[in-house]
């Protein structure tokens, strides 16, 4: 069974939180994907990314720093769901009405709900 990586989480890999329960759950999914791998919705490099950018901006890590986190996560074994994305709206749509969730999270939740990841 395969873990669906939320990219705050990965996120947590590189940047330490302030909630030390958030830290041990970002690590036990770590642990987790290296012995189960990873599924992730197509939304998740550009969020990911985005996240990283962040992180340098504000002045907690160096570019050189990303480029070394980034190579680190590009040897996981971190799979890109193969649906399209479009063909997926409708039910993300469903769900972030229901739930009161971002399209962004919906989008976590519909993947979840698709493979059957608990």
């Amino acid at each position: 069974m395969a873990l669906v990586l939320d990219a705050s989480a990965a996120l947590a890999w590189l940047v330490r939180r302030v909630d030390p329960e958030e830290d041990r759950r970002a690590d036990e999914a770590l642990r987790f994907l290296h012995k189960n791998g990873a599924v992730v919705p197509a939304l998740w490099f550009p969020e990911f990314a985005s996240g990283v950018l962040v992180a340098e901006r504000k002045g907690g890590i160096s570019a050189s720093t990303s480029a070394s986190f980034l190579g680190f996560v590009d040897t996981l074994p971190i799979e890109q769901d193969t649906a399209r994305p479009a063909s997926t709206l409708g039910t993300v749509m469903m769900l972030a009405r229901a739930y009161q969730l971002t399209a962004y999270d919906a989008t976590y939740l519909e993947l979840v709900l698709r493979i059957g990841v608990t």
